[in-house]
């Protein structure tokens, strides 16, 4: 079985930008094993969708614990070029996240991806953000992120700040899933190459601002405290909590097929905190509760409570059977489009 690719030529040059920008980071999270760790690269696992005849992906997992919690560095490109009942031609997308086991160190989540409608449109969605455990260390942090994104990204940058902090709101928790937050939703200038130089540059610029940061942390920090370990646990609660609960882009790779749920879940952490995710259950709005209730049905019971690749894929059918009792739920989910007045208030 082999991976066939998308037929678009707009599709094919984006998978080639899209496994250069993962190739570069890959190169520098081993590097930083190296430095800092067990010398351990990261290891290459490949997936197919339908035995590969409307594409796949391959993702590099990190195989060093010393250094990270989690790690993964996807890249896939799915089509239904033999299709035609799908409108969708094809879509082609890098997707990585970073979280280091030093809690010091902040989580990174970084998405670029080109869509294509059959019919010829198409367009980009460009996503970055920063994800720190001890909020009160992020401050240096926080800016220098948004420093490096305002200067690549330029007159987007408002608009993807704007975007980014809607989608990553998390409104029954009144606060957000990190610190900075960039975002632009169905992004086409009208100029494909001029759009594929801008969003390399974009990945390029926060790969090298996060791994200066990580190394930063990692050197002033080579230890850490039981109590910061235990935040770090917390906050890693919140992001399973936003990303299974909120987070559109999530949900709807599961929805779409579970051929490759490790890989959709890369994002979440090795461990959290069951007993502080059941404690949310009572801020959910209905049916969002029942959602949250399944996934803690399908978590171990032990503290600190692990997720590993069987408690993923569990998750992800809990998540395939809320939406389709529930499929009214899904306009719950975070959008970076603008809240109308009412929906805010109600939240």
């Amino acid at each position: 079985m082999i991976q066939i690719p998308a037929k678009s030529p707009q599709a094919k040059e984006v998978i080639v930008l899209v496994e250069k920008l993962q190739a570069y980071f890959v190169s520098k999270l081993d590097a930083a094993s190296l430095r800092f760790g067990e010398e351990k690269c990261f290891e290459a696992v490949s997936w197919l969708r339908d035995e590969g005849r409307h594409g796949g992906g391959t993702r590099y997992e990190s195989r060093d614990a010393s250094v990270f919690d989690s790690a993964s560095v996807n890249v896939s490109q799915i089509h239904y070029d033999d299709d035609e009942a799908k409108k969708l031609g094809s879509a082609t997308a890098l997707s990585t996240i970073i979280h280091p086991n030093n809690p010091h160190a902040p989580s990174m989540h970084m998405h670029i991806s080109w869509t294509q409608m059959k019919e010829g449109r198409g367009y980009w969605r460009v996503m970055a953000d920063l994800n720190p455990s001890l909020i009160d260390e992020s401050s240096k942090d926080k800016e220098a992120f948004l420093v490096a994104l305002k200067k690549v990204a330029g007159v987007h940058y408002e608009e993807g700040i704007a975007q980014g902090e809607r989608y990553f709101y998390i409104p029954v928790l009144g606060r957000h899933r990190g610190v900075s937050h960039f975002y632009l939703e169905e992004f086409n200038s009208g100029d494909f190459e001029a759009d594929k130089t801008f969003v390399l540059a974009i990945g390029q610029s926060v790969i090298e601002c996060y791994m200066t940061m990580a190394a930063d942390k990692l050197l002033a920090y080579p230890t850490f405290s039981h109590e910061e370990k235990m935040r770090q646990l917390d906050y890693h609660t919140l992001y399973l909590f936003q990303v299974l609960t909120l987070d559109r882009g999530t949900t709807s790779g599961l929805l779409v097929h579970d051929q490759n749920d490790i890989g959709i879940m890369g994002s979440i952490p090795s461990h959290i905190n069951r007993d502080l995710l059941a404690s949310w259950i009572e801020k959910m709005p209905s049916p969002q509760d029942l959602l949250l209730k399944s996934l803690l049905e399908v978590l171990p019971q032990t503290m600190p409570t692990p997720v590993n690749q069987e408690t993923k894929k569990a998750l992800a059918t809990a998540v395939r059977r809320h939406y389709a009792g529930f499929p009214e739920a899904l306009s719950m989910q975070a959008s970076g489009e603008s809240i109308p007045p009412t929906v805010a208030n109600h939240h």
